[in-house]
């Protein structure tokens, strides 16, 4: 995949998992990295799907309806791939946080449905990518949403569906809601900046 690694400026610092939005690529996220956490490192990947020539992580049937069987192998080699860095670079995968935008966000969404992968992760204007799963036990694990009331891609429903379902396998989830649409905005990294730097 391509991709690029940066690590981080201290053992103890994180190591953010860097997903990108339809069309972007790998370069996108890598400005929010510094505002997240000044000593992290970053693992930036660019998804494997183009539509109309747009990078995605995995296909999609229509606006907001998934291709599921491509969004399952999709997360199978993304974990794959996550493992393989992890031996490379010498660092565990429970130590990545995904940052996830959208389309990427999704596809974080969906590696945490399939195991428990990673103990915090920030997804920033996720949707529910699968329903009628059983989702593994994520107790003590932290989970960051940031949302706009006004998002015509991901209305509020969807992020209050997704927010109930890692809180029913036993995630601490908090939500954050900006009066934006589906841009990412500075007062919503800024949230998940203070709510990374507070450990529970």
């Amino acid at each position: 995949m391509i991709h690029l690694f940066e690590p981080a400026k201290q053992p103890d610092a994180p190591i953010f998992l860097l997903l990108h939005g339809t069309g972007g690529t790998e370069q996108d996220l890598i400005g929010l990295v510094s505002l997240l956490h000044p000593e992290a490192g970053y693992l930036s990947v660019r998804g494997e799907v183009t539509e109309n020539g747009m990078p995605r992580f995995f296909k999609r049937l229509a606006e907001g309806v998934f291709d599921e069987a491509d969004l399952a192998l999709r997360t199978e080699r993304l974990i794959t791939f996550l493992e393989e860095m992890s031996e490379t670079h010498g660092f565990a995968v429970d130590q990545l946080i995904p940052v996830g935008y959208s389309n990427g966000a999704n596809i974080a969404a969906n590696m945490m449905f399939e195991k428990r992968l990673f103990e915090q992760a920030i997804l920033l204007h996720p949707m529910v990518p699968r329903r009628g799963l059983t989702l593994p036990d994520s107790s003590q694990v932290r989970v960051f949403i940031g949302a706009g009331t006004n998002d015509p891609i991901c209305p509020a429903s969807e992020t209050e569906e997704l927010s109930q379902l890692f809180e029913q396998a036993g995630a601490d989830v908090d939500v954050t809601w900006s009066h934006h649409g589906h841009q990412l905005v500075m007062p919503t990294i800024e949230a998940a900046a203070q709510w990374l730097a507070v450990k529970k």
